[in-house]
């Protein structure tokens, strides 16, 4: 397992139970070159040893774009249909899940995206806020899937529901994005592997749940074609795949909340809502 975390000191590889910290490293260069793997595992045996990077880590990304893929999931489907209920919305999110189309998105820019342990935001002029948590691959400028990390896809659910037009205000905002805490290198999670999140109010819980990436309805060679179909991504992208766990409708984010997302072999991101 090739696993590659960026922190303020720099770039740290870990291999299997090996941590290399390594000066050469660069992202677009990782999804740029037609080996991935071979990559990190040569950028790996360059550095020097060293221990797995503690407390706060960067969004594992350099000139990548995020984009992400909706209704992708049953339940999903339903809460989008639920929110859009008011506005007559509700018939699209019905159609694109059977249809042949993904609904696809522009989620962020390397900016607006956080790591491990900093701060996540919910809009000041919405009323409804969930996150999102999401398998999301990396795809090479070539359109290959060679990678995953874990995804927090930061939602307001009052704007997005007001109108469907209103998407890219829902999504697109300041810290509305959280991606770690490392990117693996080299693989995919196998279908039973879990997702699960897990929200914490002044040390309590108040919501948690998981799915399975088998629940995922597409495959993700599927929508990795999808998202470069006429487009490019010079230094490739990174493509969040939707969500299978969505609060209900009573619930909605506050200030201080914990956001605790796990997907089996890319570890734990954590945030704080601001």
């Amino acid at each position: 397992m090739l696993c590659i975390y960026r922190s303020a000191s720099g770039y740290t590889i870990q291999k299997d139970d090996s941590f290399s910290l390594v000066a050469d490293f660069r992202f677009d260069e990782l999804f740029d070159c037609p080996d991935p793997v071979d990559y990190a595992q040569t950028r790996f045996q360059s550095g020097q040893p060293s221990a797995r990077p503690e407390g706060a880590l960067l969004a594992p990304l350099e000139s990548q774009e995020v984009w992400a893929a909706g209704v992708t999931y049953f339940r999903s489907r339903d809460a989008r249909m639920e929110e859009s209920e008011s506005s007559g919305g509700d018939r699209f999110y019905d159609m694109v899940y059977e249809a042949e189309r993904p609904e696809l998105f522009f989620k962020a820019t390397p900016a607006r995206c956080r790591g491990h342990l900093d701060k996540v935001c919910i809009r000041s002029d919405s009323t409804w806020d969930v996150p999102e948590p999401e398998l999301t691959l990396a795809i090479s400028a070539g359109g290959k899937v060679f990678g995953y990390t874990i995804g927090n896809d930061m939602s307001s659910r009052s704007i997005e529901g007001e109108n469907p037009l209103y998407l890219p205000q829902a999504k697109v905002y300041r810290g509305s994005c959280s991606i770690g805490p490392c990117l693996v290198v080299g693989s995919v999670p196998e279908a039973a592997a879990k997702i699960a999140i897990e929200i914490r109010r002044g040390g309590e819980v108040v919501f948690s749940g998981e799915t399975e990436v088998a629940q995922i309805k597409r495959s993700f060679e599927e929508l990795a074609q999808f998202l470069f179909r006429d487009n490019e991504f010079p230094h490739g992208a990174l493509l969040m795949t939707g969500t299978g766990v969505v609060p209900d409708s009573g619930f909605t984010l506050a200030k201080g909340d914990i956001i605790k997302i796990g997907i089996d072999g890319a570890g734990e991101l954590e945030n704080q809502v601001e």
